[in-house]
């Protein structure tokens, strides 16, 4: 017995020495020290074109939430209303983000893709300067860019397989979008599905699942207006009967939304696409999506912004319910994020205590017309990584250098417990 004692005493030391180095192998001017097995890393990545959200779970499952790519021909694109491509504009963001995904996964593959609703900045949209596809008859652009460098196993949407709710989409972008998925099944063996608002089992660890049992979990809160009402898989309707209502009446894309929380022992993450909170004048109450998911997301240790920060987004109900201790700007265009929604993120009479913010880059515009409240922001550029130590009792935010993709630190904040 004494010597079973032992035994556990020193892999005990021996796991905390190793925790210890590799914590402080995370150094300001070194490069990002690689994922470890137990850990979870939340990359936002920072193309300057769009939502990427690249993560690695705790036995190295990947997911991928969204893969956007604006059009770099229009001319809001390249005005100084809008972020810049980043690293550059020699490569489009999908093949970005596919190279990013190669030099942090454990296994260059996306196990999961998680497309939160269809807009260009969340998806890609084809342009002028698109690449065809060397396997399908499809163009190259966000989504269907990132399969074309990295095999992508199996993708979540808001629409398969008809792709008509409020109304069919047969834009460019949609009809890309479908052909990609189509050739994808037919010859790449790829899965597709519609997320199931209130099921925890559609995105599940592949590895080493019983590692993590009762401690890991990604629940789908919302999506298309049906929302999870936090008790077992059950859900309610948000939205009227689309019979009650004219076709301009109709849910928005926002509103349509993937909301989804991810879980990890104490910690919690939110992501919520482009959901709305706040009420523009004259408009039915329904049109909040943001209050009834918070009520079932509960508190969370980060969140990254609804609908990038947009005035429309982060609605006192969601910041006081989810309380988040850290928070992500996602940031592409000059109303990216509103001063209102600022406002609110910082006042302590909507929830007490401190907060971090960071942004992947921030406009100039931006610093000019809002002011003092952007000078609090811990980090205004670079890849916002979220590093979740084992068994998710703390976390640390390390920045990354967007410049190139030598993955180099620029700074690390925490570590913060996880509540």
């Amino acid at each position: 017995m004494k010597y079973t004692t032992m035994i556990k005493a020193g892999l005990a030391v021996i796991c905390a020495s190793l925790q210890m180095h590799y914590a402080a192998a995370q150094a300001v001017g070194q490069a990002l020290p690689s994922w470890q097995e137990g850990t979870m890393d939340i990359h936002h990545i920072n193309t300057g074109m769009g939502n990427a959200t690249f993560l690695i779970l705790p036995d190295g499952t990947t997911l991928l939430v969204d893969a956007g790519a604006l059009d770099p021909t229009e001319a809001r694109t390249q005005s100084p209303r809008n972020t810049r491509a980043m690293p550059g504009p020699e490569r489009q963001p999908g093949e970005w983000i596919a190279r990013y995904i190669r030099k942090v996964a454990p296994t260059p593959v996306v196990n999961y893709a998680l497309v939160t609703h269809f807009h260009d900045d969340h998806m890609g949209t084809p342009t002028s300067i698109s690449k065809k596809s060397r396997q399908g008859k499809y163009v190259l652009a966000g989504i269907t860019e990132v399969a074309e460098f990295v095999p992508v196993k199996k993708i979540i949407d808001r629409g398969w397989p008809e792709y008509a709710y409020p109304r069919p989409v047969n834009d460019s972008m949609m009809l890309n979008y479908r052909s990609f998925l189509e050739w994808q099944v037919k010859n790449n063996g790829l899965r597709v599905e519609t997320s199931v608002p209130g099921r925890n089992d559609q995105i599940v660890l592949l590895n080493n699942p019983e590692q993590y049992k009762n401690q890991f979990e990604i629940r789908n809160i919302s999506a298309n207006g049906e929302i999870w009402t936090g008790i077992g898989n059950a859900t309610r309707k948000h939205f009227p009967e689309l019979k009650d209502l004219r076709p301009d009446q109709y849910p928005s894309e926002n509103m349509c939304s993937i909301a989804t929380r991810i879980s990890y022992g104490k910690f919690d993450y939110y992501t919520g696409g482009d959901t709305p909170g706040v009420l523009q004048p004259g408009v039915p109450a329904w049109h909040d999506v943001e209050t009834p998911v918070a009520k079932a997301v509960g508190p969370v240790d980060v969140q990254i912004l609804d609908h990038h920060g947009n005035r429309d987004s982060q609605n006192d109900f969601l910041l006081g319910a989810l309380r988040p201790r850290v928070l992500v700007i996602p940031v592409w265009s000059s109303d990216h994020p509103g001063h209102d929604v600022l406002d609110r993120i910082y006042s302590q009479r909507i929830y007490q205590g401190e907060r971090d913010v960071f942004a992947t880059g921030m406009l100039e515009a931006n610093k000019l017309v809002i002011g003092e409240m952007l000078n609090r922001l811990k980090s205004d550029q670079g890849h916002i990584v979220v590093r979740v130590g084992k068994g998710g009792d703390t976390y640390r935010v390390i920045i990354l250098d967007d410049q190139d993709e030598n993955l180099r630190i620029k700074a690390i904040h925490g570590p913060y417990q996880a509540r």
